[in-house]
């Protein structure tokens, strides 16, 4: 039977009105093993990383379930979803980009498990106090591009000018031209 995780949430944060420095905190291998599940929202303004990246969003939409992999190892399988506002590295305007994402990571009970595994699952580890706020802004970070980029985009107007002016390299390749 599945158990709704609603001890270790503050539910008034995932509405964005509790204390700015509230958690959302699991005993990670508990949640596993006990199938729990929790879904809520996290602003953009807990999300500092993001924000250190300038990378701008309302909030992070998740649900986050616990349970066993095929290999019976403890596991979370989480689906996020937000809009993140991004700067586009060709025109360096705003870029809007959707993102939704499906993930599984095995729960590992030592840094020396994750380390000596000679596979592509993907592993974190498990402790009793697993901020599920920073888990799902490292899973948004690692799913959003290195290199943003519209897809078709104007180069912007100053480095369009830039690129108008003639360059300090041009004069001295006349002068070594004219020897």
């Amino acid at each position: 039977m599945r158990g709704l995780c609603r001890t270790v949430v503050s539910w008034d944060y995932c509405d964005g009105t509790g204390p700015e420095d509230a958690s959302l905190l699991i005993d990670g291998l508990q949640f596993a093993r006990s199938s729990s599940e929790m879904a809520g929202e996290i602003k953009g303004t807990r999300l500092k990383r993001l924000a250190d990246m300038h990378c701008l969003t309302p909030g992070i939409q998740f649900r986050v379930s616990g349970g066993m992999n095929e290999l019976g190892k403890p596991s979370l399988s989480i689906f996020l979803t937000g809009e993140f506002q991004l700067i586009c590295q060709r025109c360096l305007q705003p870029l809007l980009y959707p993102l939704e994402l499906e993930s599984r990571l095995e729960l590992s009970e030592s840094l020396e498990e994750i380390e000596v595994a000679d596979d592509d699952v993907d592993r974190v580890l498990a402790t009793r106090t697993m901020d599920v706020a920073e888990l799902m802004e490292d899973e948004a970070i690692l799913a959003l591009p290195m290199i943003p980029r519209h897809e078709y985009c104007e180069a912007a107007p100053e480095l369009v000018a830039q690129s108008a002016k003639k360059s300090p390299f041009d004069a001295l390749s006349a002068l070594k031209q004219g020897r």
